[in-house]
């Protein structure tokens, strides 16, 4: 929402800046995230001149020498408007005035003639589109005079985010009242309260005849114009338009967008002759039914969707956009006003389903109440007669089925100091609730005083119970303001689960080797896990997505830290080492038979799978310094990472070798874990293409279940006495053939060293002409430990010789 602040200034000014009224709104509840200039810079350069003459340019036919008094006596301008005239009043640029566009405006000689200055259009001052000819002030305006006093040609622009509830900060009004509830300046009265005056004898009934359907439209409001002029709007309501964002089209359409913008409430505007047959008809779209909206695109609708008819056919998209059938043009000189209130989910269903937003959607969708349409009627009634000359007709067609009654709220006191934890005055209380426009009448309560809060309409769909009142103050009376206090808990206590201790050391380990933590989406894209080989993995489709980027939830961590990784790369950080801790989400049942007749499936139909996981993904895995290159990650580098985790949680894990599509062949693993070795995750160097397709090189990664981990962490450490004997340390070279793992060998040597073999490590690996092609030779440090003496060497032997027999099925030798 953009709000002009010479137009919030003309219902409230409470004569601060811009950037402290943004700050003061944004304390209260109504975020303002960007403050814009628009217009002219240095207004002083600009001022208003009168056209003393305007002579043919002697070597340019289309040019006028014009002599014009600025204040400080004649000067000469050449102008190419067509419409420049002697005694004109007009706007001119000084030399050195600084344009919209920044640049600044100097004297000049244009086909042999000095210009010093320039008599200003619309489009040149930011005030509105046009740039055929001059524009023309007032005469009375006298030379010299500054043009700002007269025309808003430099203006700030908040830029507010206003949250769905809030449906009222959506017009210009609505924000001034916001002003005046959180400054207390005087704030004017409601523009929509006065309304036109009709003429003739006549009746709105007897030109237009309008039917509804309730269940889609909850009130229809119309009113007839008769002897419309359109034309262009004055200058004045242009440039609240164009420093609103709405382009400026003609009186009429002008009118329908400044009411929108000042009350919240869209109305549209049909050329009440092209209205066929002189009947109006609102009802739910045909299948198949085809209408071209005003943007010259022809849609295809469905029974979901509200149209609005004519005698012969559809005219408007109802709560959107409007039809080409029934536009307003430059010949319309009768003209119906409509304004509706539409259901607001069919409008925010329809508008999806189409693609289509606008301006008009992006308020109905919000839900507004039915009042809010016969003041916009009202306001814009009076826009009509004074603007576009036209002639009220008597009578107002209002359809409004189902009124909704008031809304009265109870508000005590006693619980407004309970949930606050602070005594606000009494009469602060009622201040700050009147202000916003509720209607407050005393009371009393079992525990004091109270109110009787009846709400206005333009908040009726926020403001429903007490807590919703107490919030109103809250925010208004100033939340630092409030005492920090922790809510009050009988018996309870505040403590992590066992699954969150646990992952949190994982991920404190994680931190401590020197990873960074990411937040990814939950969502991915389908393409997204095609581009990672994943495309056989069930994934859960949302129902209605933000986008096809975001359409599925993730299955996996890994797409979400590549995105992060090449984020990254793209902007000169390669080498990487991040981490996630989050959910994934998987269908937990069978898809089949879950389907609804129009083949979608049921909201709730699909039961899902939600597990915690921590993934890691690592480029790096020493960084490079002045003496040496950085060395790229690989399996061993993220599996070394693993297992500084999953040790420090005294986890009993190992790897076995296992394939993965989006893998790297032979440098991939499964992790598994506790006495019965169940899976927790994998652990490789990624697929080159999975790599190649998010612009990395060589890429390294593992993922774990952590709530699966979470049930192998043992809860209670089991203390072993150190040894009173010392050990017996050998090392040992095992020779076995290239594709036989480690950890197989590691399970031979422990089977023959038996109770004896304390601890084994794996420290070295030879390939090379001494062991043969396709062997290779793994240096073993053993420790050898009895409880009750000192190992003779016999006893060691007898455990090397078990060894090498637990050896020989694997095709494993002891290298000499």
């Amino acid at each position: 929402m953009r709000v002009p602040l010479s137009w919030l200034r003309s219902y409230c000014d409470p004569g601060l800046s811009a950037e402290e009224l943004a700050e003061r709104l944004n304390m209260t509840g109504t975020e303002v995230v960007r403050v814009e200039r628009v217009g002219v810079g240095d207004p002083a350069r600009f001022v208003v001149g009168k056209v003393l003459s305007a002579e043919r340019h002697p070597n340019a036919d289309r040019l006028r020498v014009c002599e014009v008094d600025a204040g400080d006596g004649p000067r000469t301008i050449v102008c190419g408007a067509p419409n420049v005239a002697a005694g004109q009043t007009v706007a001119v640029a000084l030399p050195g005035a600084v344009m919209p566009d920044g640049q600044a405006l100097g004297e000049a000689t244009l086909r042999g003639v000095r210009s010093s200055g320039m008599i200003l259009a619309e489009d040149e001052v930011g005030i509105g589109g046009d740039h055929a000819g001059i524009m023309v002030l007032p005469d009375e305006l006298p030379p010299g005079a500054p043009l700002a006093e007269h025309l808003p040609i430099a203006d700030e622009v908040l830029e507010a985010e206003i949250t769905p509830n809030r449906p009222d900060c959506l017009g210009v009004y609505g924000i001034a009242r916001e002003v005046h509830a959180v400054t207390g300046a005087e704030l004017a009265p409601d523009p929509t309260l006065e309304d036109a005056q009709p003429a003739g004898d006549d009746d709105v009934q007897q030109h237009v005849s309008i039917e509804i359907d309730p269940e889609v439209c909850l009130r229809f409001t119309a009113r007839a114009f008769e002897g419309v002029r359109i034309g262009p709007s004055p200058l004045w309501l242009k440039q609240r338009l164009m420093a609103a964002g709405q382009r400026p089209i003609s009186n009429v359409v002008d009118v329908t967008n400044y009411v929108m913008l000042l009350t919240g409430q869209p109305l549209h505007a049909f050329d009440l002759d092209a209205v066929r047959g002189g009947r109006i008809s609102v009802r739910r779209a045909e299948p198949g039914e085809r209408l071209t909206t005003l943007d010259g695109v022809e849609r295809e609708l469905d029974p979901s969707m509200a149209v609005i008819c004519d005698a012969e056919g559809t005219t408007s998209l109802a709560g959107i956009m409007g039809g080409q059938v029934s536009e307003v043009s430059d010949g319309t000189t009768r003209v119906l006003m409509e304004a509706a209130t539409w259901v607001g989910r069919n409008i925010l269903e329809t508008s999806k389903r189409l693609g289509l937003r606008s301006e008009a959607s992006a308020r109905f969708e919000k839900q507004l109440h039915p009042d809010q349409a016969a003041a916009a009627q009202r306001l814009a009634a009076r826009l009509m007669v004074e603007i576009c000359g036209a002639r009220l007709v008597p009578g107002t067609i209002d359809l409004y089925p189902s009124p909704l009654p008031e809304r009265v709220v109870r508000l005590r006191h006693a619980r407004v100091r309970k949930l606050l934890g602070e005594d606000i005055p009494e009469q602060e209380i009622v201040r700050i609730l009147v202000s916003l426009g509720f209607e407050v009448q005393p009371s009393s309560a079992a525990d004091g005083v109270a109110w009787e809060v009846t709400v206005p309409g333009f908040r009726d769909s926020d403001v429903q119970r007490e807590a919703d009142l107490i919030e109103e103050v809250a925010r208004v009376y100033g939340l630092e303001k409030l005492p920090t206090t922790l809510p009050a808990r009988k018996g309870g206590a505040a403590a992590l689960t066992r699954a969150q201790r646990v992952r949190r050391r994982a991920e404190d380990a994680l931190r401590d080797r020197g990873l960074s933590e990411i937040v990814a989406w939950s969502f991915t894209s389908p393409a997204a896990l095609e581009r990672a080989r994943l495309g056989d993995v069930p994934v859960l489709r949302l129902e209605n997505p933000l986008s096809e980027e975001q359409s599925v939830m993730r299955p996996l961590l890994l797409p979400g830290l590549l995105d992060s990784a090449r984020h990254n790369t793209a902007r000169g950080r390669p080498g990487l080492a991040l981490f996630e801790s989050a959910h994934v989400y998987r269908p937990s049942g069978p898809l089949t038979g879950v389907h609804d007749e129009s083949g979608r499936v049921p909201r709730g139909a699909v039961p899902a799978s939600e597990r915690h996981h921590i993934g890691a993904v690592m480029t790096e895995a020493v960084p490079g310094s002045w003496r040496r290159a950085p060395e790229p990650a690989d399996f061993f580098a993220v599996k070394g990472v693993l297992a500084g985790v999953l040790d420090s949680l005294r986890v009993e894990w190992r790897v076995e070798p296992a394939e993965r599509p989006f893998l790297h062949p032979g440098r991939a693993a499964s992790v598994v874990a506790g006495a019965d070795e169940r899976k927790l995750g994998w652990v490789g160097e990624l697929h080159p293409l999975v790599a190649r397709a998010w612009d990395l090189e060589r890429v390294a990664a593992f993922e774990i279940d952590a709530d699966l981990l979470a049930e192998l962490v043992p809860e209670r450490l089991r203390h072993r006495e150190t040894g009173a004997f010392p050990a017996v340390v050998q090392d040992l070279a095992v020779v076995v053939a290239e594709d036989v793992p480690a950890d197989q060998v590691r399970a031979a040597v422990a089977a023959g060293g038996g109770e004896l073999l304390e601890r084994i490590e794996v420290f070295d690996v030879y390939r090379g002409e001494q062991v043969g092609p396709g062997r290779k030779s793994l240096a073993l440090r053993l420790e050898f430990r009895a409880p009750d003496r000192t190992l003779t060497d016999a006893e060691v032997a007898e455990r090397r010789a078990a060894i090498e027999r637990e050896l020989a099925p694997i095709g494993g030798r002891l290298r000499g």
